[in-house]
């Protein structure tokens, strides 16, 4: 079944980007981004009503977007349109064409507005999309780009195995491979990447098996990829449509071209030995080369060839900055004014406190959106505990937080007892931002919810003697019960006279 979660603007703008630029069918959108066709035809249709294309869409931000789709009134189209379901039985008619329907159309209703010429095609290749697709596979130039990997791997000196990537465009069957160590997603994405950089340009569709890596909803009819694939589809403006399980029919294309690899490439390295991936890699590139050159047994040309002639000129453009790879996450923001991620601290606006942001952090970098737009963008950091923080995102001194300041904590830490408050203090003080120490605060107040007042009183008392600021640490003497055990009597212990304890004078 379809993802049930609400769908969010930026999955909106998505099913808008697929339908009104490249012209998906219902079907691929909804199978594609893991949601109903309902709900592609529904914001279709707000799009179509609110007067959107998508060289409008694509300059809008979610907020602006929200806004005209769902805040614009609803608006009957003035136009006499034709029964679509009547325009397909005629044009079953031998001779008939969209050109002549459309005349009749226009002598029926001379007196009403009708669409033109353009427009009543657009229309009726819309209805007909919605109709149930022929299974026969009919692969237009630049459309699909089918990708699997092959079963043989290729060993390594190291005892590890090199896993073999293999991508094929529908119409001209030009392949390519690429030797990986895992099958991961990051090697999925990135060896599609590479293909993407050999091909020169980027199709419409990427097909590929259902591999586990790849999908965040293994549903058997409408797999939902996750949100990494998606944002690597979003990058180079193209979708993801994953091949239904065990129907090979659907990716005919990188089965025959696995075979071909296995064949004319795996095979002639069966007796060479590679240290690394890199050399298993150089060791393919000219056998790849001679595969796509190889001539057809029956048709005219070979995979180059019909390449340059057809599947090039119809690739579209790759974007200019290459993809890095990004992991997703929805974080709150703290009463600190940070986020946490990966164990680390990173600092946003002290507006958006109690809201719930997005993570896209890649191997550099930590961006943080609220509804698509980017608040917040600092280095990624491997300092776990530690805080990144922009100055800037936290309040000043004459417009702190209204619900959290350090002077409301202090208060709070003084109400359990002076101890309490002293260390509260000192927590805050030893901060290079105040902020910094609200969590450990917290974490330090909230200890009196379980131990009592009066047991928290004590441990930060004994906390103060050590000299530390770390709740860890005072939650550690609660729970050893060093807070409730009696204090020593005994007197500083001194060494006993005894002739083999050397004295002072021995080291003269």
């Amino acid at each position: 079944m379809p993802d049930t979660r609400r769908i969010t603007m930026r999955q909106i703008k998505d099913v808008l980007r697929l339908k009104l630029e490249l012209h998906h069918s219902h079907q691929h959108v909804a199978a594609s981004l893991g949601i109903s066709k309902g709900v592609v035809a529904k914001y279709v249709k707000l799009a179509s009503t609110a007067g959107l294309y998508w060289p409008q869409i694509q300059s809008m931000d979610e907020t602006a977007l929200h806004s005209r789709l769902m805040g614009a009134p609803q608006r009957a189209s003035t136009f006499v349109a034709p029964d679509y379901a009547k325009l397909r039985q005629e044009l079953q008619r031998k001779g008939m064409t969209l050109m002549l329907l459309w005349q009749e159309h226009s002598e029926q209703h001379p007196d009403e507005s009708i669409h033109s010429y353009s427009q009543f095609c657009e229309n009726y290749r819309r209805f007909a999309k919605t109709l149930k697709r022929s299974m026969r596979q009919i692969h237009r130039a630049g459309e699909k780009l089918f990708i699997d990997y092959a079963g043989p791997t290729v060993g390594l000196t190291d005892g590890s195995r090199a896993h073999i990537f293999v991508s094929a465009l529908g119409a001209s069957g030009y392949t390519f491979a690429y030797a990986t160590p895992r099958e991961t997603m990051a090697d999925w994405l990135g060896a599609t990447a590479q293909a993407l950089r050999f091909y020169g340009g980027c199709t419409e569709l990427i097909v590929p098996d259902n591999p586990k890596a790849m999908i965040a909803n293994p549903d058997r009819y409408e797999p939902r990829a996750n949100d990494t694939v998606l944002d690597f589809a979003r990058h180079y403006g193209t979708s993801v449509l994953h091949a239904r399980p065990r129907h090979p029919q659907d990716k005919a294309k990188a089965e025959s071209a696995v075979q071909v690899v296995e064949r004319w490439i795996l095979m002639r390295l069966r007796h060479h030995r590679f240290e690394t991936v890199d050399e298993v890699n150089e060791a393919i590139a000219p056998l790849l080369e001679q595969l796509n050159n190889k001539p057809f047994q029956k048709l005219v040309g070979c995979r180059a060839s019909v390449f340059a002639e057809i599947d090039a000129p119809a690739l579209r453009a790759l974007p200019m900055q290459t993809w890095e790879m990004a992991v997703f996450k929805t974080v709150k923001v703290h009463i600190d004014s940070h986020i946490e991620f990966g164990e680390h601290y990173y600092s946003v606006p002290h507006a958006l406190v109690g809201l719930y942001l997005e993570v896209r952090a890649t191997q550099r970098t930590v961006e943080l959106l609220h509804r698509g737009q980017r608040v917040a963008s600092h280095m990624r950091s491997a300092h776990k505990g530690k805080f990144t923080t922009i100055t800037e995102h936290l309040p000043a001194a004459h417009r702190a937080h209204l619900q959290w300041s350090p002077e409301r904590l202090i208060h709070w830490g003084k109400d359990i007892g002076v101890a309490t408050g002293s260390l509260v203090t000192r927590m805050l003080v030893t901060r290079q931002h105040p902020e910094h120490g609200y969590r450990a605060c917290l974490a330090l107040l909230s200890l009196a919810k379980r131990y009592g007042k009066a047991r928290l009183e004590a441990a930060c008392l004994i906390a103060l003697e050590l000299g530390t600021t770390r709740s860890a640490d005072v939650r550690e003497i609660l729970a050893n019960g060093r807070d409730q055990a009696a204090p020593s009597t005994t007197s500083d212990w001194v060494s006993p006279v005894h002739a083999n304890v050397r004295g002072p004078a021995h080291y003269h």
